[in-house]
């Protein structure tokens, strides 16, 4: 089941990041990630209230809390490397970032199999493939923005793994709720001190892309609601990695709808993925 959830989580976000990448070209960065996550916030947070997922405290509040500072800026970062970027350069790059949980989880005391560790190795591998040679025309800005989003995305993976083994579902609620206040903290001190964001989201430009607003923030947290739950039922070095396939889907969407080509080394790439998933699923 563990690894079941966790491809969902990748293709789940691997959706979100190609929708919002997208609309990160038409909006500012900041409203994309704002409007997204204020109605993820709304979504789960009436389906905790309902269910009465939110009554009791514990841990997931601290890593909620992480989660909800880390996430948001390794997004802004990831979105802005995806506006002015190649989206099949800049989300492999930004998958790398599975280097962390895997770390922590063998830090912590995991000992995948050898089937196992061949699938991981495979998996990064094609991952890291999938930019190809195009990365060579990555600008050193998407680069490096690519590289911080890597390491907010792999911090964000352990503090969801430590939040869901206490309590899944309240983990991305207390996340989204942080990452709300955060975002219209900083959009708020942006418009007061007149930072060049007044004016450039038209209100009927930002109603015309609501719904597809609202589909990647629901979709990002739905993501991260399978992943939390995955990495309470299997290890966290293992299942991480089967969450970053991401890219792929993000390249391949790019690759259908945006008419981004993909050179063979890519889809040696996407081939080596598929078969480290294939290892890893049958270890």
């Amino acid at each position: 089941m563990s690894a079941a959830l966790a491809l969902l989580a990748s293709a789940l976000w691997g959706a979100a990041d190609f929708y919002g990448g997208a609309l990160s070209r038409r909006l500012h960065v900041f409203t994309v990630v704002f409007v997204s996550q204020a109605v993820a916030l709304v979504v789960f947070g009436a389906g905790g209230l309902l269910t009465g997922a939110l009554e009791t405290g514990g841990p997931y509040l601290i890593w909620g809390t992480a989660a909800g500072i880390a996430g948001p800026l390794a997004l802004f970062a990831f979105y802005r490397a995806l506006a002015v970027g190649r989206m099949g350069v800049v989300a492999p790059l930004a998958a790398t970032g599975v280097a962390v949980p895997v770390l922590f989880g063998v830090v912590s005391g995991e000992r995948p199999s050898a089937g196992q560790v061949a699938g991981m190795v495979a998996v990064v591998v094609g991952i890291v493939l999938a930019a190809g040679p195009e990365a060579r025309g990555g600008t050193a800005a998407s680069i490096g923005l690519a590289l911080a989003a890597a390491l907010g995305f792999g911090l964000v993976f352990v503090f969801l793994a430590e939040g869901g083994a206490s309590d899944a579902y309240a983990t991305i609620v207390v996340q989204r709720a942080v990452n709300v206040v955060l975002v219209g903290a900083v959009l708020a001190a942006m418009v007061l001190a007149g930072a060049g964001y007044r004016g450039r989201t038209p209100g009927r430009l930002l109603l015309a892309h609501l719904p597809l607003l609202a589909f990647v923030g629901v979709a990002d947290a739905a993501a991260n609601l399978a992943y939390a739950v995955a990495s309470r039922h299997g290890l966290i070095s293992i299942t991480a990695v089967l969450a970053s396939l991401y890219p792929v889907v993000t390249a391949v969407l790019a690759r259908y709808l945006h008419r981004e080509r993909l050179r063979p080394v890519q889809v040696t790439g996407a081939a080596a993925t598929m078969g480290g998933v294939l290892l890893l699923a049958a270890a």
